[in-house]
């Protein structure tokens, strides 16, 4: 039985040698199904002068073909080879002198298009196409597929993909392709500069510079943004420093160039990138240019007192209150400032827009106003219910957060609460808190995007996630009550009337460390690596501070306090010891101070 199997394969393998015989100068390939299949597919489609490589390879990967698709690659390199010899036999010119360059360009120019190929397991791909399946891959898994082979480590290591992780992780925002030599190195610095920043976060370890003015006299507001930082006096006077190259402007305000005595105090000051302003008690608005000069670019007056300031952090767009009315000013295309007049209460919303768009409350209402509205129209009513006033408001681009107090009939409603609206819609999103206490300040701004964080007067530090509604952390931390509070992904900062700044771990809520100053905490501003507090006086003329005191300012202990904390920088290398503190008994000069504080052990020369 089995010879017969035997014979009757010999047979078929005989007719199948004979049939190849004949079809071999048509067809030298094998004769499967697959390849049947492939060949009939092959005479149907364009040959591969019609069409590109990828749609070849990628029709075969549907077909379930491999093997014939790497006959297809080596086909089309092979015939990349011969086509300059081809060229070369039928072109009847002489000789050029330049043959051998233009041999070594051509040799060149197929080197190169053999290392665009980049071999996927048994096919091989264009590199385009292998860079964009390496756009969805991580830095750790870009650095695991590095160590496959030379041709996937130029892949992994291409810096476009660098370039979209760094931008990804938040690094050098807006920077280009070619701002970098290698973006795969800048990625890995700016990674390791946040573990030290964030190490010296916690550890309190960095530089401190106090920001003072002495002649200002006693200090009335403070403003900061993007490293600048701007303070107001009861002298009038009004301070620009600028924290990233410590240059320090001394503004003018227009009661110094018109010689008016006694000069005002100033009221309220705001920055930006690019303009800063200061509002006055007799209701003048000054407005200077941070880049161009120290004139006022913009100045107005108002007939009363200018009790509420605010300036957009995107756009040079200014809103100021004063007694039953809202100003709005903003420059346009041409760069001439135009004003409408609006309504009570002000807070501009963050953001670039046509026209600037501000919430504006008082009492018990929360309207949502632009700079279009007139008397005609009713304005956008964002809260009104009576019997619960707003203690305070803070805008983000989409969102306002508002803390209400509940009075009278209200209590029964469990205590006061901080409602969340939305600016699209003017509805109600969320609704948050329940503490016996008044809200006295709300951070939404400059928060995580998910996360909301609240001080209250019950002495306590809430944060609150806004996509369930729920409580993160609720911190008891200042026994006077809140006044100023920051949070980011991680930590909180929060000041208190007892003049304490502390700063907080979220996720285990514990104390990191802490700091005091006389007066209350009116300002807190910081970002990765630097932090900006300001401990404002309530008390603008303290007993004492007149012309018959022997200081013609006020003393030091009334003037209040700016910190600039600077955590990118140890305090702790050689560069920020004093040179007293440096030296040792061998020097001549100085002996009388040579103490040798930076150094475990005196430094004794030998006898």
């Amino acid at each position: 039985m089995e010879e017969n199997e035997l014979s009757t394969f010999r047979e078929r393998w005989k007719q199948e040698l004979k049939k190849n015989s004949k079809t071999s100068c048509k067809d030298k390939e094998s004769a499967s199904f697959w390849e049947k299949q492939s060949n009939a597919a092959q005479q149907s489609q364009p040959t591969p002068k019609d069409q590109p490589q990828y749609v070849s390879i990628a029709e075969g990967l549907l077909d379930g073909r491999s093997s014939p698709l790497l006959d297809r690659i080596e086909q089309e390199r092979t015939r990349k080879r011969r086509a300059p010899d081809s060229e070369a036999l039928n072109t009847d010119a002489p000789p050029k002198k330049g043959n051998k360059c233009q041999k070594l360009l051509e040799q060149f120019l197929q080197d190169l298009n053999e290392m665009n190929d980049i071999p996927f397991f048994d096919v091989e791909l264009p590199y385009e196409l292998a860079l964009k399946i390496f756009h969805f891959l991580g830095r750790t898994d870009l650095g695991r597929c590095a160590q496959v082979s030379k041709s996937w480590k130029v892949l992994a290591e291409d810096e476009v993909l660098w370039h979209r992780l760094c931008l990804e992780e938040g690094y050098h925002n807006g920077a280009s392709i070619s701002d970098s030599p290698c973006w795969k190195s800048t990625l890995r610095d700016c990674r390791n500069t946040e573990i030290v920043v964030k190490s010296n976060w916690k550890n309190r370890v960095g530089s401190i510079r106090h920001l003072q003015y002495e002649l200002g006299k006693v200090l009335c507001d403070v403003s900061s943004c993007a490293g600048l930082v701007i303070a107001g006096y009861t002298s009038g006077d009004v301070r620009l420093w600028d924290t990233l190259h410590w240059d320090k402007s001394y503004l003018h305000p227009t009661h110094s160039i018109r010689d008016e005595t006694p000069a005002p105090y100033v009221s309220h000051v705001r920055v930006n990138k690019t303009v800063a302003t200061a509002a006055y008690e007799n209701g003048c608005v000054d407005v200077w240019s941070t880049e161009t000069g120290l004139e006022p670019i913009h100045r107005y007056q108002h007939l009363q007192r200018v009790h509420a300031l605010d300036l957009s952090p995107d756009s040079p767009a200014l809103a100021s209150a004063s007694g039953p009315d809202v100003r709005v000013d903003f420059p346009d295309e041409q760069s001439y400032w135009r004003s409408q007049c609006l309504v009570d209460g002000v807070l501009v919303v963050p953001g670039r827009r046509d026209v600037p768009l501000v919430t504006a409350w008082a009492d018990e209402s929360v309207y949502l106003l632009d700079s279009r509205w007139n008397e005609e129209q009713e304005p956008r009513v964002l809260h009104s219910v009576y019997g619960h006033p707003v203690t305070c408001v803070d805008v983000s681009p989409g969102r306002a957060a508002l803390g209400i107090k509940s009075c009278g009939w209200g209590m029964n409603d469990g205590g006061n609460k901080i409602q969340v609206y939305s600016l699209e819609t003017s509805q109600c999103e969320l609704t948050v808190g329940n503490s016996a206490g008044d809200f006295t300040c709300v951070n939404l701004r400059d928060s995580h995007p998910h996360l909301l964080v609240c001080g209250n007067k019950d002495r306590r530090v809430r944060v609150f996630d806004l996509r369930t509604g729920s409580s993160v952390v609720s911190l008891y931390a200042h026994h006077m009550g809140v006044t100023t509070v920051q949070a980011d992904d991680w930590k909180i900062v929060s000041g208190g009337g007892e003049g304490l700044v502390s700063v907080w771990e979220m996720r285990i809520g514990a104390k990191l460390w802490e700091m005091h100053n006389r007066h209350p905490v009116r300002h807190i501003r910081f970002n990765s690596s630097t932090l900006v507090t300001a401990n404002v006086p309530d008390e603008k003329n303290p007993r004492g501070a007149c012309i018959t005191d022997d200081d013609l300012t006020a003393h030091r202990r009334y003037r209040g306090l700016i910190c600039h904390y600077d955590f990118s920088m140890d305090s702790s290398t050689p560069d920020h010891v004093l040179p007293i503190c440096r030296s040792n008994y061998t020097e001549s000069s100085g002996y009388n101070y040579n103490i040798g504080l930076a150094m475990p052990y005196d430094l004794l020369k030998s006898p």
